[in-house]
C-alpha cells in the first residue's frame, strides 16, 4: 500500500470514529478522507519555498512568469484609460512588435 493510499485510509477512520461508527457511509468517507488528503497536499505544496531562489536572493526567471498569450491579449479590450498605446510587453521569439 502507498503512502496516499494509507493516508486516505486513516482519515477514513477517522471521519468513521467520529461519527460514532455507522454503517453503510464508507463511501462518504472516503470521499471526505480523499478530499481532505488533497486539501493537505495542496497546501503543502503552494507552501513550498521557491526552488530557484536561494535564502536573501530574488528568483530571476529566464522566461515571463505568466504565459505570453495572457499578456498579450490584456490590450483587445478597451478600457477607460484606453488611448491605443500598445504597452511594450516582451514579444515571443520569432514574432516583431506590431
Amino acid at each position: 500500500m502507498d503512502d496516499l493510499e494509507q493516508r486516505i485510509r486513516e482519515h477514513a477512520h477517522r471521519i468513521w470514529l467520529q461519527e460514532g461508527r455507522p454503517s453503510g457511509r464508507e463511501e462518504a468517507h472516503w470521499d471526505m478522507a480523499r478530499e481532505l488528503v488533497a486539501i493537505e497536499d495542496n497546501q503543502r505544496d503552494t507552501t513550498k519555498p521557491n526552488p530557484v531562489a536561494t535564502e536573501g536572493e530574488e528568483a530571476i526567471h529566464p522566461e515571463p512568469v505568466e504565459p505570453i498569450e495572457a499578456v498579450e491579449s490584456l490590450g483587445d479590450l478597451p478600457g477607460r484609460t484606453d488611448q491605443g498605446e500598445r504597452p511594450a510587453y516582451p514579444q515571443r521569439k520569432g514574432r516583431r512588435a506590431r
